[in-house]
This record gives structure tokens, C-alpha cells and sequence, in this order.
């Protein structure tokens, strides 16, 4: 009889570190991050190619401001509503309500000029355009065109997902990423999707974030409207994350090697 509750314990104790094991450890390969892929690569510098700059698409929404000497050619050129300043970046409604919307065949109606093109300008394109319709009409002016729809979307295996607007011409993903509060330890890493929109309909790429060889993809810098999904781990697929209820399932163990112990003692 001792034998036997001794090889049971001996058992059941294996079990439960065995559980334990596979429940709460993540190899570190999985976590971390830039990993170099030849050990002699000692390389510190990684080139990559420059960051196409981004061609306005339509229902996209930009930001023009005209700048003169004359207040009442400002009046004419500029939208006025309740609240114009741009710097008040809290306000979204604001600030949508004081740009520009691109029509679907890629036009923007500006007071006075009337229609013009912008679809697949970009943005300083688009300001040398409008500064040359406008030197036609005034002297001495400054035309200051911003994006003001540039947003991203981060899901998945993150502390916080959710969207997010950007108020800069550029960012990369590890910027992004930390925007969300870093991926959690049972994302995974190697295979993060980038949903990205074109002309011709969403693009994903299947970018591994462990390599160091990320910091040279063409990804590396997002673009407007881009989203990324981080899949979860096998870990997490098996439910073995960090919300499965491992104290009750040690409790019931425990539980049941006691009720065996007290029935064989009888």
C-alpha cells in the first residue's frame, strides 16, 4: 500500500512539473527580437532603402493652409469653423473638419481655384501644385499642405491594440509596435502579418520580426491605413496562456491524490 501511494505521489508530482513547464515557459528564440542570423555577423549598421514618400489616394483627407499678409484673402482660402487651430491635436472632428477630402476620381475643390487634381501626388507635390495656382491670384504667399488621415491599425497578440492616429510624415514598425505597448510573449513574432492597401486591393506581407534582416525590408516604414496583425503562439492556441485556470486544475489534482489516499487506507 505504501508502495503504491508512494509511486502515485512520485506520479503525479512529475505531472504537475511537467504542466508547469510547458504552461509558463515561452523560449526565449520566440521573444526576442533582431536576432543576428550567423553568429560571426557582427554588423551594427543596416541599410535599407528609402521610404517612398505617399501618394494621396482618394478619400484621403489633407490638411491646406494659405498664409498671406492680407486677412481677407486668408478669410477666402481657408476653411473657418469653431475651432481652426491644427495644433489642437486632440480634436480629430477638428481637424477633419478643416481638411480637404479627395473625391473618388481624385479631385479636391479649393475656395476660388475651384477642382484640382491631386490623386497620386504627394504631399509636396501637392503644395507645389496649389502654391503655383495660387502665386496666379496673390503675391507672397506660403501654402502648408499636411496628411491628416494617417492612421494604423495594430490587432492581435498586443498589450493594447487598437488604431491609432500618427501625426508625422513616417513611422516604422517598431514604433508602431510600442504605440500598441509591445507584442505580448505569446505573440508570434516570426510570422506578423501587414495589411496593406492598394489600388488594386489589400496586400498582406508575412514579416519575421525575430530576424535582424527585418531592419532592411521594405516594410520596415509604414504607410497610411496599414494594419497589422500579430497571430498567437501555439502556447497560446493550446490554452496555455496565462489566463488558463492552472491553480484550479492543481487544486482538483491535489483533491483527488488525498480522496485516493484516504479510501486505500480503509
Amino acid at each position: 500500500m505504501k508502495q503504491y501511494l508512494k509511486l502515485l505521489t512520485k506520479s503525479a508530482f512529475l505531472f504537475l512539473v511537467i504542466i508547469l513547464v510547458f504552461s509558463s515557459c515561452v523560449p526565449q528564440k520566440k521573444i526576442l527580437y533582431l536576432q543576428k542570423q550567423q553568429e560571426k555577423d557582427t554588423a551594427s549598421i543596416y541599410a535599407h532603402k528609402h521610404p517612398p514618400d505617399y501618394r494621396i489616394q482618394p478619400r484621403d483627407n489633407v490638411y491646406i493652409k494659405l498664409f498671406t499678409l492680407d486677412e481677407k484673402s486668408n478669410m477666402f482660402f481657408n476653411k473657418q469653423s469653431s475651432s481652426s487651430n491644427y495644433n489642437d491635436y486632440a480634436n480629430d472632428a477638428s481637424i477633419y473638419l478643416n481638411s480637404y477630402s479627395v473625391s473618388p476620381d481624385g479631385y479636391i475643390d479649393f475656395p476660388v481655384v475651384g477642382k484640382v487634381m491631386i490623386k497620386d501626388l504627394t504631399v509636396t507635390e501637392v503644395k507645389d501644385v496649389l502654391q503655383k495656382i495660387i502665386n496666379e491670384y496673390l503675391k507672397e504667399t506660403v501654402v502648408v499642405v499636411k496628411m491628416v488621415n494617417f492612421k494604423i491599425t495594430i490587432l492581435g497578440e498586443v498589450a493594447r491594440p487598437g488604431e491609432f492616429t500618427i501625426y508625422q510624415d513616417k513611422i516604422n514598425f517598431f514604433e508602431a509596435i510600442s504605440l500598441a505597448n509591445d507584442i505580448t510573449e505569446f505573440g508570434a513574432r516570426k510570422r506578423v502579418a501587414l495589411i496593406r492597401m492598394t489600388p488594386g486591393g489589400s496586400r498582406v506581407y508575412k514579416l519575421d520580426m525575430t530576424s535582424d534582416s527585418f531592419l532592411k525590408s521594405d516594410q520596415f516604414y509604414l504607410q497610411p491605413n496599414d494594419i497589422i496583425y500579430v497571430p498567437p503562439l501555439g502556447y497560446k492556441r493550446w490554452g496555455l496562456g496565462t489566463q488558463f485556470p492552472w491553480a484550479i486544475v492543481i487544486a482538483g489534482i491535489s483533491t483527488g491524490l488525498l480522496l485516493v489516499a484516504y479510501i486505500k487506507t480503509f
